[in-house]
């Protein structure tokens, strides 16, 4: 089993709306993307999308979105983005997924020998504090991490891999300690992934925290194509 991830999906359609304002590598983006996904990914594989999946409004919008990822090799493995605005409770998203995914909401999943926790996230400090609102929803955010990454250690079997998914980045330049830091450095998850920033070269974007690897899985850092994490060597159970 290997474990890939690819972020901001953006997919519209529903609800068109053109990804090609932030530039032309987006044009027919969706189509780039189911394309590589079937030459990358197998039945057996599962992939992490940590956030903004669909443009749609309303969970019955997103529904063919959903079923046609749902349709691609894999299991997925859902966050909530800041666009995801379909987005319902966790009851009512996880009676609408089709066969084959999942979603992390407060909690975690675990899929072979894959435990994954996570949280969307929120804008952190960096040059510049935070105004009160932020700090509110930023601390929020640990608060449903810390609830996700108790949930995972629940699950965790004996030589599980931990991974982690947030839509916004864990920190922001110069990088200072932030309340998802704190979290994630007693978590210690093996990885993390995020989504969020486009049109940021891999070399730029925030690599690690606290010395575990972050990798930024945008879909178009990635050119449309998912990427490889690690490959776990056990099968989907």
């Amino acid at each position: 089993m290997r474990v890939y991830a690819i972020a901001d999906l953006h997919l519209a359609t529903v609800t068109p709306k053109p990804m090609t304002v932030f530039g032309p590598q987006w044009a027919g983006h969706p189509d780039v993307i189911y394309e590589r996904w079937r030459e990358t990914v197998r039945d057996d594989d599962v992939v992490l999308l940590p956030g903004d999946l669909s443009w749609a409004m309303r969970l019955p919008e997103a529904i063919q979105d959903l079923a046609t990822v749902a349709a691609l090799p894999g299991t997925k493995v859902l966050l909530r983005g800041n666009h995801d605005y379909w987005w319902p409770t966790a009851g009512k998203l996880r009676s609408a997924l089709p066969p084959g995914m999942l979603a992390v909401v407060n909690d975690a999943v675990r899929v072979g020998n894959v435990v994954v926790c996570g949280t969307r996230g929120w804008l952190t400090p960096g040059h510049d504090p935070l105004g009160a609102e932020d700090e509110r929803l930023l601390a929020r955010e640990a608060q449903r991490l810390e609830l996700s990454v108790q949930a995972a250690m629940r699950l965790r079997q004996p030589g599980d891999h931990l991974l982690m998914m947030l839509h916004y980045p864990p920190a922001t330049p110069p990088y200072p300690a932030n309340p998802l830091t704190r979290v994630i450095d007693t978590a210690r998850p093996e990885l993390i992934v995020y989504g969020h920033l486009h049109g940021v070269p891999v070399e730029r974007s925030m690599r690690h925290v606290g010395g575990i690897p972050a990798h930024l899985v945008a879909a178009d850092v990635l050119k449309f194509t998912p990427r490889l994490l690690l490959d776990t060597g056990a099968a989907v159970g």
